[in-house]
C-alpha cells in the first residue's frame, strides 16, 4: 500500500469516527464539536487525518467551520446535504448522460403526482406566473431559467425536501443543452410551454394520474431532443465554444 493509500485510509477512518458520533446522537445537529486537537486525541487520529476529514466533511455540508467560532454539525437538512449532486452530476461524462435522464424519468412523474395532491392555492398562481414568463421569454436562457424554476416549484409542493433537492440537482447538466436546442429550433418554447399548460392544468385538477401522465409525456420529449443535442454538440464542447445567445 501506497503512502497516499494509507493516508486516504486514515481519513476514511476519520470521517467514519465523526460520522458514527452523528449518528449515535452524541453530535446532535447545531452542535459543537471540540476543537481540532482535542478532538483527534479524543478519537485516535491523527491531526492531519482530522483535518483532512474536516475538510471533506464541510464541502459535504456536515461539518460548519465558523472562523474564530469553532466547527459546528449543520441542521442535516436534506436540501443541505443533497447540495453535492447537482456538482457531481455536472462532472459526469456525456456517455452518462442517459443514466442521469432515466433517473429523471423515473422520478419527476411521480413528483408530479404527489404534488396534485398537496399542491396549495399559492404554489399554483406561482406556478401559473412561472408559466406566463415562459411564453414571454425572449432568449434561450430566459425560457431555460423559467423551466427549471417551474419543474423545482412542483417538487417544492410536494413537501419532501429530500426530493426536490436531488431532482434539481439531476436537471444540472441539461440547463446548457435546452438552452441549445432552443437557439437552434424556434419550436421548442411552443412545444415546451404547451407540455407545462398540460401538467399545470392537471396540478389544477388535483388529478394525480393526469398529472404522472403529463410530466412522463414531458419527460420523453426532452429526454429525446437532450439525447439528439449531445449527439450534435457534445457538452464538453458546448463548454468550450456554445452558440451565442439568440432571439427565440
Amino acid at each position: 500500500m501506497t503512502g497516499r493509500q494509507v493516508a486516504k485510509r486514515r481519513t476514511d477512518d476519520a470521517i467514519d469516527r465523526i460520522r458514527e458520533l452523528i449518528v449515535t446522537g452524541e453530535l446532535a445537529p447545531g452542535s459543537k464539536l471540540p476543537r481540532e486537537p482535542e478532538l483527534a486525541s479524543q478519537l485516535g487520529i491523527s491531526r492531519s487525518s482530522m483535518r483532512e476529514a474536516i475538510t471533506a466533511l464541510t464541502h459535504a455540508q456536515v461539518l460548519d467551520v465558523r472562523r474564530g467560532d469553532g466547527m459546528y454539525v449543520t441542521d442535516l437538512a436534506p436540501d443541505r446535504l443533497f447540495e453535492g449532486i447537482g456538482l457531481a452530476v455536472e462532472l459526469t461524462p456525456d456517455r452518462a448522460l442517459p443514466q442521469i435522464l432515466e433517473v429523471r424519468r423515473l422520478l419527476e412523474p411521480p413528483t408530479a403526482a404527489l404534488a396534485a395532491t398537496m399542491i396549495t392555492e399559492e404554489q399554483l398562481a406561482g406556478l401559473r406566473g412561472c408559466l406566463e414568463r415562459m411564453r414571454l421569454a425572449e432568449t434561450a436562457e430566459e425560457l431555460v431559467e423559467h423551466d427549471a424554476d417551474f419543474h423545482d416549484r412542483i417538487a417544492r409542493a410536494t413537501g419532501n425536501l429530500a426530493l426536490a433537492s436531488i431532482l434539481h440537482g439531476l436537471s444540472a447538466p441539461t440547463v446548457r443543452l435546452r438552452a441549445w436546442r432552443a437557439q437552434l429550433r424556434a419550436d421548442i418554447r411552443d412545444a415546451t410551454v404547451e407540455q407545462h399548460a398540460a401538467i399545470l392544468d392537471a396540478l389544477e385538477r388535483r388529478n394525480p394520474a393526469l398529472a404522472q401522465a403529463s410530466a412522463l409525456m414531458h419527460v420523453a420529449y426532452s429526454e429525446d431532443g437532450l439525447l439528439r443535442a449531445v449527439d450534435q454538440a457534445p457538452l464538453s464542447d458546448q463548454r468550450e465554444s456554445g452558440p451565442e445567445p439568440d432571439r427565440i
